[in-house]
């Protein structure tokens, strides 16, 4: 039985893709030290979704409960992390916790100012497969018409839904570090929660975890899906196509050099809601591992939001998509193996090359 499982449950766009692979490409090295990650990577996402009854895997292999088994078979400690995790509902979160118990709970959630919050979650929704436009998304969680960004991607809410049900000593907050700070601070309040000793992990091994994607870039992808439809409704044939044949090689590879932000003229209102959020993480009882004041935006940067790019940018930008794709295209082609020959045609093949080398003897009839 294990002794302690760290329930990592995100929350979304606050490093989770960075954690994620240095503890994956030290995976190993982990085990040796006592603490095990069960399965494979898509193997808690699949459980992550079987958990909270999605249908983003058309045939998934891992059930929470088979994740859950592995656990439970270890006689050390665990780590279960999916940034997914954060947005179960309460009956869900009740059912994760009391499955891996009589092991020892902990609860580890990120957080991240919501100055940088803000586009990132927009982003990634678009890089799920989403349409909606920037203005739409920040209008509808200004006006409260988008609670689910609340539930779903800050830390205050996952805390009282996944937190209350263990003790306070086992909520762990982490705070994202703001820029300027080394690039392993993150890895290093992780680690310290869960008890992972300095020099254990390579770190290289993360790096590039998830390029963002430019302004345009981003707009481009937007209007892809858009267009899409209908097809590949599920998340898994999505990521196969779209994201490992647009994204990765080619949308990630542009220089992506126009950023884009919430906008000037939204600064008063993100600054009020940190100042709130942090206060209400203040007041809650947990272990802060970081600072809750890198939650208060700073160095606000006034780029402006996608939706003010002009339509050149946008069409530029779709043209240089549409050659990038034909080099990937073409480097493809390169790495598809040649047919092979059949056996019979092979053999057909060497008998006439044989008959050839016969030299006729006169008088000699063959047949």
């Amino acid at each position: 039985m294990a002794g302690r499982v760290f329930v990592h449950i995100g929350a979304p766009k606050t490093g989770s893709t960075y954690v994620q692979n240095v503890l994956w490409n030290n995976v190993e090295k982990l085990r040796h030290a006592g603490i095990l990650l069960p399965g494979y990577f898509a193997a808690h996402d699949e459980a992550m979704a079987d958990l909270r009854g999605l249908s983003w895997h058309a045939n998934p292999s891992w059930s929470w409960e088979r994740l859950v088994a592995k656990a439970a078979g270890w006689p050390g400690d665990v780590v279960i992390t999916n940034e997914g995790l954060g947005a179960a509902t309460d009956a869900q979160a009740a059912r994760a916790v009391r499955s891996l118990q009589p092991a020892e709970v902990h609860v580890l959630v990120a957080a991240r100012d919501l100055w940088r919050t803000f586009p990132s979650m927009w982003q990634q929704s678009i890089r799920a497969r989403g349409v909606w436009s920037f203005e739409d998304f920040i209008g509808a969680v200004e006006h409260g018409r988008f609670d689910g960004f609340w539930e779903h991607h800050t830390a205050n809410r996952m805390l009282r839904r996944w937190g209350d049900l263990v003790p306070a000593g086992q909520r762990h907050l982490i705070t994202v570090p703001g820029p300027g700070m080394p690039q392993d601070t993150l890895w290093r309040r992780f680690a310290g929660v869960i008890g992972i000793p300095d020099g254990i992990c390579d770190l290289t091994v993360a790096a590039g975890a998830n390029t963002s994607l430019g302004a345009a870039e981003v707009e481009v992808l937007r209007r892809v899906n858009r267009a899409l439809g209908d097809r590949y409704p599920h998340r898994a044939p999505y990521q196969r196509v779209v994201q490992r044949h647009l994204v990765d090689a080619v949308l990630k590879q542009r220089t992506n050099d126009v950023r884009f932000g919430v906008g000037p003229q939204r600064a008063e209102w993100v600054l009020d809601l940190a100042e709130q959020q942090i206060k209400e993480l203040d007041e809650y009882p947990c272990d802060v591992v970081g600072d809750l004041a890198e939650l208060r935006p700073v160095d606000i940067d006034p780029v402006p939001p996608p939706d003010q790019l002009d339509r050149e940018t946008v069409l530029d930008a779709a043209i240089e998509t549409i050659i990038g794709m034909i080099d990937h295209a073409e480097q493809l082609t390169t790495l598809v193996p040649k047919p092979r020959e059949s056996l019979r045609r092979r053999a057909s093949r060497k008998v006439k090359r044989g008959l050839k080398k016969i030299k006729p003897v006169p008088g000699l009839q063959l047949w």
